[in-house]
């Protein structure tokens, strides 16, 4: 109790400071802009795992071409996915479509200003529910992602792990208790900002530039690089793929074979250049194309690659593969190198044998 009530005394004194901090120092961002639920939610979903400048870009695409609810609900998943692609986590595209139909079907296309209703939506947590409503619609909810994390564990100088969730809960409770009058969406904006560009995480907070230096307790105690405290994350399942980079020249046109992944798992439902498990020599990769319905003259090396998934990480090592004859299968989907650019959703996974089939 006496904790809390120490708690409560020091993030009082915090507010002022970061509200005028952020008044004069608050980025102009493209979502930030007339507060737009819409728009609040978009750029939010694209944030997560995801730095604000790679963002960026997307954003205004997909604004550009899906200005509202209504078009959301609409578009065609294949569309939307390319749309998406690059961003990766694409379960979070497929989610802001079914979303975007509830709310055209729920609640007449306009995203409720009430934290709750926004919280059973689907692809719409606590976090998410909580940046729409404090900052769209003035209401008086905390929106507590990773950064306000590393921000409270630094400025209460807790060592309390913030991956576990009854400490989330409590810090939220906190905030609750002193969200500013007709403020709320600016308290959230403000210590995500912080976090963001001063109390970074990975390296040295930036204390010298923080209005809140003299306030920190891990600052003043001098920890404040040991914090947050985090458990220690489970070690990646590592995996080894051969890529494929199938050819076919037909009637002078070169295409392209792609195969549509499993509905669930990893990518699931994406197109992906055809890979096999394990570091196959080029003889064994040989044996094993008939078997695919495939026939090649030979099989060219190309160079190594590594991606890193949430829980999985693949190390691939690729091959240019001309087809001499037509396959024998329906497993792949073959199209032009300008298709696969302008309408077939790639993985960034496979972003290092793309320049293979441009350069064909």
């Amino acid at each position: 109790m006496q904790e809390q009530k120490e708690q409560d005394i020091q993030l009082k004194a915090m507010i002022p400071r970061l509200l005028l901090w952020f008044q004069e120092n608050g980025r102009e961002l493209p979502w930030r802009t007339g507060r737009d639920a819409y728009r609040i939610w978009i750029s939010e979903i694209m944030l997560q795992q995801t730095r604000i400048e790679a963002v960026k870009p997307y954003y205004a695409r997909f604004m550009k071409e899906l200005p509202d609810i209504r078009s959301l609900a609409e578009v065609e998943e294949e569309r939307l996915l390319k749309l998406w692609e690059g961003l990766g986590y694409y379960s979070r595209a497929r989610n802001l479509k079914k979303c975007a139909m509830t709310v055209m079907e729920q609640h007449g296309g306009r995203l409720p200003a009430d934290y709750e209703a926004l919280k059973k939506l689907p692809g719409i947590g606590p976090y998410t529910a909580g940046a729409i409503a404090s900052i769209a619609y003035g209401i008086a909810v905390p929106a507590v992602d990773g950064n306000v994390l590393r921000v409270m564990a630094r400025a209460l100088a807790s060592r309390e792990d913030i991956t576990n969730a009854s400490v989330k809960k409590n810090w939220e409770q906190l905030l609750l208790r002193h969200m500013p009058p007709g403020q709320p969406g600016e308290l959230n904006e403000a210590i995500m900002e912080l976090g963001e560009t001063i109390c970074i995480p990975g390296g040295r907070p930036l204390c010298k530039d923080c209005p809140l230096r003299d306030l920190c307790q891990g600052h003043c105690l001098g920890i404040e690089e040991q914090l947050p405290v985090k458990a220690p994350k489970k070690a990646r399942r590592k995996e080894q793929r051969t890529i494929l980079i199938l050819l076919y020249e037909e009637e002078g046109r070169c295409l392209v074979g792609i195969r549509k992944r499993p509905n669930k798992g990893l990518l699931a439902g994406l197109y992906e250049l055809p890979s096999l498990e394990g570091h196959l020599p080029p003889e064994e990769l040989q044996r094993r194309l008939p078997a695919l319905g495939l026939k090649a003259a030979g099989a060219v090396a190309v160079e190594e690659a590594r991606h890193i998934f949430s829980h999985v990480e693949w190390d691939m090592t690729g091959y240019i593969i001309e087809l001499t004859s037509r396959p024998e299968t329906d497993a792949f989907l073959f199209v032009e190198k300008d298709e696969l650019r302008d309408r077939y959703a790639l993985p960034t996974a496979f972003r290092a044998f793309r320049r293979y089939i441009t350069e064909k």
